[in-house]
């Protein structure tokens, strides 16, 4: 089989970390599909065998891709649907592969050029307009509504990454043979291609990170990693983590990620805590460097104030053997439960409790870790994701 993979996204980027997209197109050519890989120019090239790298102009004076939607990333899908039309009429695919609103363009060609076509949907994207607080007008949600349905009912599979978003498409009345929920949820090393080889997979080396040196090894290290966006709850962290060293002076929170100007905010929320000596910000750093930060923990934390998505981050943390703490709100609840991780309200007080728990090794700390592994090896591994994505080209072909 051969297909064409639309991903409107900055592929691959550290910033926009398009984990979902990469794994989905390695398990792909893996089952023995050849790829054409359409994306933005902003990025690097990332390698995967039987898979080709095409990109849309960088325009790199418009400056970089941001999450959500924007009027940089309407002009580039512009350019992403003139290179898939082309893309189309110099070659014969079995199906072509869109993420997220590359769907609306390829609905339209697909009956002229006679592909299947695969939604692969990480969220419902009039939701995205509300979300990011892009625009208010009725009139471009209803749009979006009808553009977004009209795709679903056209699509020949639909990929969801959770049940949340699952139930939304089946309310719509999708036919459910057609519907498969892959969770993003494996996350093998990613292997960049640089333009100066070395061995390994070109990441780097976490030890000359300046960052590693302020890092207190003797110390009980808890450890967030992920954006530092409002809804994240990083001011409910910290606020928690107060009261946990009040508890256990020896705690240190290592907060991975963020913005500089993000950083800066919680930063001066940080001293004004006082907890200047017990809290490290590391700013945005390469995916390598993130997992060795957060193999680092005694414990993880996920204080996610709202949402309904699951967090791409849960499966590797509940694969980690590192107990995690967790808010107790459905973007988590999809997934876990009291026997998988220690959750809590999304209030300082309850997060300190989960945290100091989480941290007694007197308490049901090695259960729930245990408990956290099986879960992600029935339902999450590797073997589990290839087998669902082979299903869904059992229906393609």
């Amino acid at each position: 089989m051969k297909a064409l993979v639309v991903a409107p996204q900055p592929f691959f980027s550290p910033r926009g970390t398009p984990f979902s997209v990469y794994f989905r197109s390695l398990v792909t050519a893996e089952l023995g599909v050849k790829i054409d890989f359409l994306t933005y120019g902003e990025g690097e090239n990332v390698e995967i065998p039987e898979m080709r790298i095409i990109r849309i102009p960088r325009f790199s004076f418009l400056g970089n891709v941001k999450t959500g939607p924007s009027l940089l990333k309407f002009f580039l899908d512009i350019f992403l649907f003139v290179w898939t039309a082309g893309l189309l009429i110099r070659n014969k695919y079995d199906f072509v592969h869109a993420h997220e609103e590359a769907v609306f363009f390829c609905r339209f060609l697909k009956p002229i050029f006679r592909f299947k076509l695969v939604y692969d949907m990480h969220s419902s994207l009039p939701q995205q307009l509300t979300n990011f607080q892009y625009t208010k007008s009725r009139f471009l949600m209803e749009a979006f509504k009808k553009l977004e349905d009209s795709s679903l009912k056209s699509s020949d599979a639909i990929i969801t990454i959770c049940t949340d978003l699952t139930d939304y498409v089946f309310g719509l009345h999708v036919d459910k043979y057609k519907v498969f929920q892959i969770e993003n949820s494996i996350f093998d090393p990613i292997k960049v291609v640089s333009a100066k080889k070395t061995p390994g997979n070109n990441v780097r080396n976490p030890d000359t990170n300046e960052n590693d040196f302020r890092i207190p090894r003797d110390r009980t290290i808890i450890v967030y990693a992920g954006t530092l966006e409002h809804y994240q709850g990083i001011d409910i962290l910290i606020a928690a983590f107060k009261n946990v060293v009040h508890r256990n002076p020896d705690a240190f929170l290592l907060i991975v990620g963020g913005t500089p100007a993000q950083v800066e905010h919680y930063l001066a929320i940080t001293k004004n805590y006082g907890l200047a000596d017990n809290v490290l910000f590391t700013g945005r750093v390469s995916q390598s460097l993130a997992k060795y930060y957060s193999n680092l923990a005694s414990v993880l934390v996920s204080p996610r104030k709202t949402g309904t998505n699951t967090p791409l981050k849960i499966y590797e943390q509940i694969a980690s053997g590192i107990p995690l703490v967790a808010t107790d709100i459905y973007s988590h609840t999809q997934v876990l439960d009291t026997r998988t991780a220690f959750l809590v309200k999304p209030e300082p007080e309850d997060m300190a409790r989960g945290i100091l728990e989480a941290l007694d090794n007197n308490g049901n700390r090695q259960f729930v870790v245990e408990n956290a592994m099986k879960l992600y090896e029935r339902r999450y591994s590797r073997v589990v994701y290839q087998e669902k994505m082979k299903n869904l080209l059992k229906l393609l072909s």
